[in-house]
């Protein structure tokens, strides 16, 4: 096997470990698309960013499909959140490619430091759950299902979106790790409505800084399409594995590896 084909199947491999871990979470796996494409690939922030968002895109939206004919998918919410962040993203972008490697790089690590440590303190035996932010009225009606909208509800989705849209353009990432917190304070959606909304907001602020690196010129397409397809591969098979696996030690296991990837880019990034 050449060394372009061995490059392809890792890169398919790397994308079915995102695939899976996001399925299996909904947020803070995505996350992960980006050390292994720095760390493994040896790619920089701005060239990995498009290629982890068009994976974690793709297998966003097949988790978000499923969701939706499970009835677990809040789609107005899912709309606004992600029409405002695809709105965003592009400054994002913008952003990301006016500021030095190094910068992004340790930027990079620390908010991947930061999810870990949160996913790791959410793990923990005793942990207080995130409940419900009733001063923001964003709740379900129990009668059709659906949230009700005020204005509070609004302006919480709305910031929602902005800034999973910002971090979306500027550092390659879906942004789940802001929006299932998020859903989680300010709404009473049940675990697995607050995962299905998160990957159609994940799906439609992907596809936004998507669109804008490949008309930039700024997706390596040979590496962005096996990556994807082992992502969607991933994804079908986390898919099946969803609810056998305890979601504490799942998040454990993903935070303590967002931990050690976030070391890791550090000290590259300085003994480079």
């Amino acid at each position: 096997m050449d060394s372009l084909s061995l490059t392809h199947v890792l890169t398919l491999g790397l994308g079915a470990l995102i695939g899976l871990a996001l399925a299996l979470t909904g947020a803070g796996g995505g996350i992960l698309a980006m050390p292994l494409l720095i760390l493994v690939l040896h790619l920089t922030v701005v060239q990995a960013a498009p290629i982890a968002l068009l994976a974690v895109g793709l297998s966003a939206a097949l988790g978000a499909l499923l969701a939706f004919r499970q009835r677990q998918l809040r789609y107005r919410a899912a709309a606004l959140i992600g029409g405002v962040g695809v709105l965003v993203a592009p400054s994002g972008t913008w952003l990301a490619h006016q500021i030095p490697v190094l910068p992004m790089t340790l930027v990079f690590a620390a908010v991947l430091a930061a999810v870990a440590i949160r996913m790791i303190r959410e793990a923990a035996p005793g942990a207080a759950a995130i409940t419900p932010d009733r001063s923001l009225p964003c709740v379900q009606d129990g009668d059709r299902g659906r949230l009700q909208w005020t204005a509070p509800c609004a302006r919480a989705l709305i910031g929602t979106g902005a800034l999973s849209g910002l971090l979306s353009g500027a550092l390659g990432v879906g942004g789940g790790f802001v929006i299932v917190p998020a859903l989680a304070r300010y709404t009473n959606l049940t675990a697995r409505s607050v995962v299905g909304t998160s990957l159609a907001v994940i799906a439609l602020v992907s596809a936004g800084s998507v669109t804008v690196a490949a008309l930039s010129g700024h997706l390596l397409w040979p590496l962005a399409l096996p990556f994807a397809g082992g992502a969607a591969l991933g994804t079908a098979a986390g898919s099946r594995l969803a609810g056998r696996i305890a979601p504490g030690r799942l998040k454990q296991a993903f935070g303590l590896l967002s931990l050690l990837a976030a070391a890791i880019m550090v000290q590259r990034a300085w003994a480079s």
